[in-house]
């Protein structure tokens, strides 16, 4: 199948553009950097094979010649791959330095305590309580079937946190944290517990203030 074939959000760029970039797998993430595929082969399909190869090896352990021995891939988009792995390591390493707390959690919601709209932010940590990844896991008002545990905990599972931190904007400026907060939190402490993922916190932020729940 061609990519023009396929619905116009199952492409990477549309999905990304309606979704989210964390909405996105590993090879649609790839599909976009790599940009087109090979002759024979669609951009989709060819990530496909080089996310298999790159979860075989390690991304750690792959060399160019492990990419080059892919079927039609060419030196440009091996490099393109190598780079992209490097960049991507860099970033983790230094998010790994970043111990959270509720202040830290307050200093890293900068860019939604403004907001008009509540969003609902995790962060994921290792075992040292350092950050990991951060994604926001939903745009809206905040009640428990919006922020559903599945979502909230995919990502955990994904990037193998230890434990995670929660937290969401109050566009009225008052952190004071309501039963429906309150409620979300209890459901994903719940669910952190039959995981194994402990809930550290949950953390409601505005413009000037923070307040934490648990």
């Amino acid at each position: 199948m061609r990519v023009k074939d396929l619905s116009k959000y199952s492409k990477p760029r549309e999905k990304l553009q309606r979704y989210g970039v964390t909405k996105l797998a590993d090879h649609e993430l790839l599909a976009i950097i790599l940009g087109s595929g090979i002759q024979g082969t669609n951009v989709v399909e060819l990530s496909k094979k080089i996310v298999k190869t790159i979860q075989d090896i390690g991304s750690e352990a792959l060399t160019l010649k492990d990419l080059l021995l892919i079927r039609g891939l060419g030196e440009v988009k091996a490099m393109q791959i190598m780079a992209a792995l490097e960049y991507g390591s860099r970033q983790q390493d230094a998010k790994a330095d970043v111990v959270m707390s509720p202040e830290k959690v307050f200093e890293l919601c900068a860019d939604i305590r403004n907001s008009k709209k509540e969003h609902f932010v995790a962060f994921y940590l290792n075992s040292r309580g350092a950050l990991m990844e951060r994604e926001i896991i939903s745009i809206g008002t905040l009640d428990a079937s919006l922020v559903h545990p599945r979502e909230v905990f995919e990502p955990a599972l994904r990037h193998c946190a230890a434990s995670i931190i929660v937290a969401h904007n109050h566009p009225s400026n008052d952190t004071k944290h309501s039963h429906e907060d309150v409620e979300v939190t209890k459901q994903l402490v719940h669910a952190g517990k039959l995981l194994g993922i402990e809930v550290v916190d949950h953390v409601v932020v505005s413009k000037d203030k923070w307040t934490s729940i648990l």
